[in-house]
């Protein structure tokens, strides 16, 4: 009988509070940013920290990972490969990288994940990770769920997909826009999001197409109605965005997956949870009320327009209602929700602008705000800060408790006691006494389930309690209290040990698919190089951060097509502009940019 395949919720975490609150609503895994080198350089995290995190993690099976996933200078490689060994030695799980020189060093066995930054896009791509001992590829958020499948059917290394959050216009985050106009890298975690900016597009006689519009600006991932989808087309690991997020988003997003993975796996014996422990949230999950840019499924089942959001890339949040009467200091709003004192609200103005207001006061449709800020009769407005239901994220009450199975039995000399956790961790304890009949049979099987159920504020929950017809002894409750105790300890003991690692990161030649290699394979130091070329690639070239020119360069791959979204595409029926001649040009009112359409390969290029 082949055993159950492990779904795993992999969640961020900003710092050690965010990742504490991933355990406790119902993350399988977490990933979270090292001292240096983690592609976000406002989420580095100290050792001690992260040591914390693992040990905390370890006993419900929660395996954390840590992002080293920048691209490295020569003079950055030593200080990596300490951190790399310390990481290992306070039993980090894996690592989550990009730069392959990283491969070239003196590893200790410790589980290697390749960044989506890798182009994790062709089947050869992920047979080569593979092969040169990925244990797991962090999957191109770019790819339908027809092309997960064919991986899948190519390969076994692991597969971990983005289910929830930002996306990065760019094919698999290589973007290099940010370094080109403002010298801020993506690829060493400072990127500075131009793609969120406003645009002007223009054709070839600088005629506008379209004015002021975030015409980059995607909205954001959301896989919640695909969970089956996803786990049964191969991938492991659904991933939540997010290390830059707060603690309420990793709460609210984190309880929200949860409760639909652990749906799915009802009734699926072919999958499990990948870690130990039920939660019981005190609110009701919801991605509305986080930060969010709208809903997209990207291109999971084909290309469509509901991919870009060119209004705003700012979170306006669930829709409230339309503004019906405007007076000196407060508004009247026919509204969908119960709005409530401290709540904030957004509408967007004449100029197309979103607005922020705060509720001082709300009675029943008549809101009075801090400041009327312009709002106009007519106004959508939107909710982007539920009081109430921050105030319930806030009061840290829900709770991840791991099922155990209690049992008593009679043995010659006293008693056994046994407990099962719902790993199937099992521990026994033997009791020598005296076996005292008890009075009163139906009373005694009452104390002892009453007192060997009762897991307090322990990490247990006592599921079920197995007598075997000893209710007909009699037992002090203090003998039972110390038994439970006891069990329930050396079921932690056994939980908190660490297995031996079975990674081997030993070099080898395997050729690389390809045996040449553009910037865009983001070589930036020698070990990268070495490891290239001894993989069969010619002359690797250095990354774009090596390069002193940059015009003429394409700074952004994507498959979000501005031809496409404005109706100009005729392979899906669009029609060529009568008006506009190409090549067509965005503009951020300091830099230009040119547009390339590879309409075989479907994708647009942006080119400094």
């Amino acid at each position: 009988m082949t055993s159950a395949i492990t779904i795993e919720l992999l969640a961020p975490a900003k710092n050690l509070v965010c990742g504490r609150a991933a355990i406790s609503h119902g993350a399988d895994a977490i990933y979270i940013g090292g001292p240096k080198f983690g592609a976000r350089e406002d989420a580095g995290n100290s050792l001690q920290d992260i040591e914390k995190l693992v040990s905390e993690a370890q006993i419900y099976g929660v395996k954390v990972f840590v992002a080293l996933n920048t691209i490295l200078y020569d003079n950055e490689l030593d200080e990596a490969n300490r951190q790399i060994k310390n990481l290992y030695e306070i039993g980090v799980d894996a690592l989550i990288i990009q730069d392959l020189g990283i491969l070239e060093m003196d590893l200790p066995p410790i589980a290697l994940h390749a960044s989506t930054q890798l182009h994790n896009y062709l089947p050869e791509q992920l047979k080569f990770l593979e092969a040169v001992n990925f244990k797991r590829a962090v999957l191109a958020r770019e790819l339908t769920l027809e092309q997960i499948r064919e991986i899948r059917n190519q390969t076994t290394i692991e597969l971990e997909a983005f289910i929830h959050g930002a996306l990065c216009v760019s094919f698999s985050g290589r973007c290099y826009l940010s370094h080109a106009i403002g010298g801020r890298s993506a690829n060493r975690g400072a990127c500075a999001q131009p793609c969120r900016k406003l645009y002007t597009l223009f054709d070839s006689e600088k005629r506008v197409i379209s004015a002021d519009q975030h015409l980059l600006s995607l909205k954001d991932l959301n896989y919640s109605h695909s969970i089956s989808e996803l786990a049964e087309a191969g991938v492991q690991s659904l991933k939540i965005e997010g290390r830059l997020k707060d603690v309420d988003y990793v709460k609210n997003i984190t309880a929200f997956y949860r409760q639909k993975i652990d749906t799915f796996l009802e009734g699926k014996p072919e999958f499990r949870a990948a870690s130990a422990g039920s939660v019981i949230h005190s609110f009701e999950p919801n991605p509305v009320k986080s930060f969010n840019r709208g809903a997209t499924d990207y291109f999971l089942h084909g290309r469509s327009k509901e991919i870009a959001s060119f209004k705003s890339p700012k979170f306006l949040g669930e829709p409230a209602g339309v503004v019906k009467k405007v007076s000196s200091n407060y508004f009247e709003l026919e509204s969908v929700l119960q709005i409530a004192n401290n709540d904030g609200l957004v509408f967007i103005s004449s100029s197309g602008e979103s607005v922020g207001i705060k509720v001082n006061i709300a009675e029943k449709s008549r809101i009075f705000p801090d400041k009327m800020n312009g709002i106009y009769s007519g106004a959508m407005v939107y909710r982007n800060y539920d009081h109430l239901f921050q105030q319930q994220l806030k009061a840290e009450l829900t709770i991840r408790k791991i099922g155990v199975y209690l049992e008593l039995a009679e043995v010659e000399n006293g008693f056994e006691f046994k407990a099962t956790d719902e790993t199937g961790i099992e521990v026994k304890l033997n009791l020598s006494t005296e076996k005292n009949p008890a009075r009163d049979p139906s009373r005694s099987n009452e104390t002892i389930i009453g007192q060997l159920s009762k897991s307090g504020g322990t990490i247990y929950h006592v599921r079920g309690v197995e007598l075997n017809g000893n209710e007909k002894y009699f037992f002090q409750a203090s003998v039972l209290n110390g038994a439970r105790r006891d069990l329930l300890d050396l079921i932690t003991e056994l939980r908190m040990k660490k297995s031996p690692s079975e990674v081997s990161n030993e070099p080898n030649n395997h050729p690389y698919p390809s045996t040449e290699m553009g910037y865009e394979g983001n070589i930036s130091n020698r070990l990268a190089v070495q490891f290239y070329k001894r993989h069969g690639v010619a002359n690797p070239a250095m990354a774009f951060e090596k390069i002193s020119d940059h015009r003429g360069k394409t700074v952004m791959t994507t498959k979000h097509c501005l031809k496409f979204q404005l109706g100009f595409c005729p392979k899906f029926g669009g029609k060529k502009p009568e008006h506009f001649n190409e090549p067509f040009s965005l503009n951020d009112g300091k830099n230009e940019l040119m547009l390339d359409f590879d309409c075989r390969l479907c994708v647009m290029k942006v080119i400094y």
